[in-house]
């Protein structure tokens, strides 16, 4: 018999807590965009992005598509937008500034790129919206 390792049967919450952290997170970064709030943009309490901006639309999928990983509802669309958003904004405004992460201030941009092109590869998981609506689809399918 194979030993696991024992975090192995916590596979499931762990994946849904990183689904959900890493889009609260990205989550916030596009209300201050949008809403000015939590410091504003640009670190100016009330400040907004203009919405027909490359920063306004920066907003709208750190917000509203962030909003889709954490809820679980087309996580693979969604997070595979939001990495690229986040590639982009890596090598737009990080990259030119030096090679490394540590040294162009990209080390955020350049993990949540990562961490959500691992999303988009995996799924929401088990505790995912999208998981409830292929159940119940699942359910209907062996109904007919």
């Amino acid at each position: 018999m194979a030993r696991t390792f024992f975090m192995q049967r916590f596979e499931e919450p762990a994946l849904a807590l990183l689904r959900i952290v890493a889009g609260g997170m990205l989550m916030q970064h596009g209300a201050q965009k949008l809403f000015g709030v939590l410091g504003g943009f640009g670190g100016t309490p009330g400040a907004r992005a203009e919405l027909a901006s490359q920063m306004g639309l920066a907003g709208v999928i750190e917000f509203f598509v962030a909003l889709l990983v954490l809820l679980g509802l087309f996580t693979r669309p969604a997070a595979f937008l939001t990495s690229g958003m986040m590639a982009a904004a890596y090598f737009m405004a990080h990259a030119p500034n030096g090679f490394f992460p540590l040294v162009n201030q990209g080390e955020l941009a350049a993990l949540y790129c990562f961490v959500f092109l691992y999303l988009s590869a995996r799924g929401g998981g088990k505790f995912s919206v999208d998981a409830m609506l292929e159940s119940r689809a699942a359910v209907r399918r062996t109904r007919i």
